[in-house]
């Protein structure tokens, strides 16, 4: 839960070293400490398209639940690249401190847009694992992650497990709808249905920009119908980027005084 600014590829095998392997500081760096949760969703569509159609409807699904607990700024939604698992699409990371500080990582599968706003409230907001949709935990070994997942369901009676079994989605690292084609947690079957839902839901996210624009309230469109790659933007790299343009202005002047010279 550190971030580090302004690294450049000059400066990776250094920082592999100084801070991942050695466990130090990053000397030229000013770390940041990192206190919000980051949902990171697979939504690479080249390496599967059952992750590229599930993957922007669950990111705009988090959105909608981040503004609705008004936990923008303290709850932070992301496209990621693959991460293993295209059998359980859509695939979720979440990641943060928990109450004591401890820094987890928690991947689930099988996320639905209709499981966010339980899986949201449940794992972000009340710090519960959500073990019906579990596919385990970063840092632990296997035989840990059964033996906390038992645990919690012996605690939790098996309130948490909705309506699939446990460890389901663990078997033999297969997926269960392999072996059962009638399980729960099989989603090929709306996989057909999910994609023509993206393709209305960006539809009718341009139609909603255009509306407000004609409105005269296009300065007050919600970020959540930005593009992806927007959210990473800070105000350094405006200026960076202006810096940049006035650079190749500054450049181009002079080439121009250059040849009336000649």
């Amino acid at each position: 839960m550190i971030r580090y600014r302004r690294l450049t590829h000059f400066d990776v095998e250094t920082f592999v070293e100084e801070v991942l392997v050695k466990e130090g500081n990053w000397l030229p760096g000013n770390p940041e400490s990192l206190k919000a949760s980051y949902v990171f969703v697979c939504s690479h569509g080249s390496r599967d398209r059952r992750c590229g159609v599930f993957g922007p409807i669950l990111v705009s699904r988090f959105r909608e639940e981040i503004e609705l607990h008004d936990l923008l700024g303290k709850v932070l939604i992301s496209s990621c690249s693959h991460i293993g698992g295209n059998n359980y699409a859509g695939n979720v990371i979440i990641f943060g401190s928990s109450i004591n500080r401890e820094v987890t990582g928690h991947l689930y599968g099988y996320v639905t847009p209709d499981d966010v706003p339980l899986l949201f409230r449940q794992h972000i907001i009340q710090g519960e694992i959500f073990d019906s949709l579990w596919r385990g935990q970063i840092g632990l070994s296997e035989d840990e992650q059964k033996k906390k997942q038992e645990q919690r369901l012996q605690l939790n009676g098996g309130r948490n497990l909705g309506g699939m079994g446990a460890g389901c989605c663990q078997t033999d690292g297969e997926s269960c709808c392999q072996d059962n084609e009638d399980s729960c947690c099989c989603q090929n079957d709306v996989l057909e249905e999910m994609t023509e839902l993206s393709a209305d839901n960006k539809r009718r996210e341009n139609v909603n920009v255009i509306s407000r624009i004609n409105k005269g309230k296009g300065a007050s469109l919600k970020f959540s119908s930005m593009p992806t790659w927007l959210d990473s933007w800070e105000q350094e790299d405006t200026y960076a980027a202006f810096a940049v343009v006035c650079a190749a202005v500054s450049v181009a002047i002079a080439y121009s005084c250059y040849k009336q010279m000649r």
